[in-house]
């Protein structure tokens, strides 16, 4: 299978899909679209193929990677979904809770795959863990934490420093996409924020509460403003620009056992007897795992799943739209000190923003 995929969009996050989609044994690059010409230059120039717009892709492509600036997603996915493409939508699925609404929408009734760009789920750590999580009997907590200090050029660009680009909006999503996968449904979310670090219009520090339908819970600290090896990316190597640490930064609570992420380091009762706080425990150290591209890898499920192919681990639609709803609880949470239910959070009419109903960026 070699499937012919284009990329709309072609900034830093589109060339990263652009490169690893010439690279993928699974796809066919037939062109990635950049309205920008001096951009258009660089990729051309980086071998690429570069169109102008969306009517010069070639016709014989058969899926669209959308990786243009959030409040673009949803006219860009439509125009894709009006062609028959299957679409991977980067993260976060749509810039409002409406827009999100009409791309699962036109996707259904075209009748054409469409997945969110969640690539973290496509570790094998990722996939075990879920595997293992299932054997910790039920369910009953989980502990998070990212905490990385952003340097002070991070906030140069102005819009780094607006409502909508604090570490809930940027970095938090990505975690409660793999809570869901782990935990299943949010029921409720409750935050307190604060930006005393830095006195920022947007938030430095959260800690989230997070109530699954499951019946379990959860709770997430997340800070861009404190020195930590306790984040995901450090935690599994996959950023080059972060350190890997090698330290965990999620635990896994259940009534037989619990588990250490993304070690998996289980811990269990000595014996197979029933096991309460009077007996002892002991560590079982993880299999190690493969490194890996996870945008290469989610590029090759995702050609398979647009030919037919089963995939229970991507981020579809659906799974994308109820983390950007969970994603914006989050904040509105923390704005209100009220607990928010994210199946309500469309009716709320409050943005990343402060404009529109439930708008999100990167």
């Amino acid at each position: 299978m070699n499937l012919p995929i284009c990329v709309i969009g072609g900034g830093s996050i589109g060339r990263r899909h652009a490169e690893q989609a010439a690279k993928s044994p699974a796809a066919r690059l037939t062109a990635v679209v950049e309205t920008d010409l001096s951009r258009g230059s660089e990729l051309s120039a980086a071998g690429l193929p570069v169109v102008s717009d969306i009517e010069r892709v070639p016709k014989d492509t058969r899926a669209a990677i959308i990786a243009t600036p959030t409040p673009d997603h949803c006219d860009s996915a439509l125009a894709a979904i009006s062609k028959g493409w299957g679409l991977l939508v980067e993260k976060p699925l749509a810039f409002t809770m409406a827009e999100a609404d009409r791309i699962v929408s036109a996707a259904s009734m075209a009748d054409v795959p469409l997945y969110t760009g969640h690539h973290r789920r496509c570790h094998p750590f990722v996939i075990a863990a879920r595997d293992e999580i299932c054997r910790l009997g039920d369910l009953v907590a989980i502990q998070g934490i990212w905490a990385l200090r952003k340097h002070a050029g991070y906030f140069e660009p102005p819009w780094r420093r607006e409502r909508g680009s604090g570490p809930i909006l940027t970095n938090l999503s990505h975690e409660i996409d793999l809570l869901r996968l782990f935990a299943g449904d949010v029921a409720m979310v409750s935050a307190m924020t604060m930006n005393a670090a830095r006195g920022l219009p947007i938030e430095d520090t959260a800690a989230v509460i997070f109530r699954f339908a499951s019946g379990s819970m959860g709770t997430f600290l997340v800070s861009d403003a404190g020195v930590s090896p306790w984040n995901f990316e450090a935690a599994s190597g996959e950023n080059p620009m972060i350190p890997y640490s090698g330290q965990d930064s999620m635990r896994f609570i259940g009534t037989r056992a619990s588990l250490s992420f993304p070690s998996l380091e289980r811990w269990e009762g000595v014996t197979s007897e029933d096991v309460d706080w009077r007996k002892p425990l002991r560590g079982i150290p993880g299999a190690a795992m493969p490194r890996i591209n996870p945008i290469l890898e989610q590029i090759g499920r995702f050609a398979q799943a647009v030919d037919g192919a089963r995939d229970d681990i991507l981020s579809t639609g659906s799974d994308g739209r109820a983390a950007l709803a969970a994603t914006l609880a989050a904040l509105h949470s923390g704005r209100t000190g009220k607990a928010i239910d994210p199946s309500a959070i469309a009716d709320i009419g409050e943005s990343a923003k402060g404009g529109s109903a439930g708008g999100l960026e990167h």
